[in-house]
């Protein structure tokens, strides 16, 4: 992550501005290098593969790597260049909040670089992913419905339509058409088709996992939205989705899983000793001032 310099004349800022990176993987130095020189700032080389980075990054973002956006990327790093070296002679690289900062940003981009290569390395093979989807499948719970209902306002329409029900089940389609203010589903006599009820309010959500499979709420269901009344037609087990439309989750958790247990192992061999800080001063307390003696008068 860049930390962005702040300048306080304006046309000084507005040029560094220009200078920040969106991505961590473009911090890199300006210093000499084997590679190809794309140009020299009072001799020291800005590297081509540094220009090449940068004009990854901008065809990444969809924008285009062009020979004017290579020749802007050049006078921003000539740029940095100067300002960065009038830093130095200045000695502000050997300031403890700056070298501090460097420190935090080398290791953060080795990091990075470290789980790149890890993940190179360390493909998820098939068999893998194959017993890992058979577990999800073995571990899958839970149900959806399909259901229907019936909105109203007042909970004593709701207790009418209930009352109505009783006497002809059959009528909840035709009720629904009739009264429900749910213009969604109105239409189709209240009905939802299926859903996972913790994508419900959790009245609702509540209430369909409680009815039988063709019952139908004895009470109102009060929501935010009014009073509900609910037909549970059908329920199933949640169905697991083909490995092949969640293959890229899956794999970037098994990768997850896969870095945390390298990292674990990492920090169990490593000799870890927290220095305890030292203990602030006791902050020193003002002597209370004298009170004024007290008058037996009222």
């Amino acid at each position: 992550m860049f930390v962005k310099s702040r300048i306080l004349l304006a046309s000084a800022a507005c040029l560094l501005a220009l200078m920040a990176c969106s991505s961590k993987d473009a911090v890199q130095s300006a210093a000499p290098s084997k590679d190809a020189v794309a140009a020299t700032v009072d001799g020291v080389p800005i590297s081509e593969s540094l220009v090449r980075l940068l004009l990854k990054q901008r065809s990444d973002l969809g924008r285009e790597a062009n020979a004017e956006a290579r020749k802007a990327f050049i006078d921003r790093l000539a740029l940095q260049v100067i300002v960065s070296q009038a830093a130095v002679k200045e000695g502000l690289d050997k300031a403890p909040e700056v070298s501090d900062r460097i420190e935090l940003m080398k290791q953060s981009i080795l990091v990075d670089a470290f789980v790149k290569n890890y993940f190179k390395n360390n493909p998820v093979s098939d068999d893998a992913l194959n017993a890992a989807y058979a577990k999800m499948k073995a571990e899958a719970t839970g149900k959806e419905y399909k259901a229907r209902h019936i909105l109203v306002a007042t909970e004593a329409e709701a207790k009418d339509i209930i009352a109505k029900l009783n006497k002809n089940p059959k009528a909840f389609a035709a009720l629904a058409k009739e009264k429900s203010m749910d213009s969604a589903s109105k239409g189709d006599g209240g009905e939802l088709g299926w859903f996972d009820p913790r994508g419900m309010v959790p009245e609702f959500g509540a209430a369909v996992a409680k009815l039988e499979k063709g019952k139908f709420t004895q009470e109102p269901v009060k929501t935010q939205f009014g009073y509900h009344v609910i037909l549970l037609e059908d329920s199933r087990p949640l169905p697991v989705p083909p490995l092949e439309k969640i293959k890229p989750e899956l794999t970037q958790q098994l990768q997850e899983q896969n870095l945390k247990k390298i990292f674990d192992e990492m920090k169990a061999k490593a000799k870890i000793e927290i220095v305890q800080a030292a203990a602030p001063a006791p902050a020193t307390t003002p002597a209370p001032a004298a009170k004024p003696a007290e008058s037996p008068k009222k």
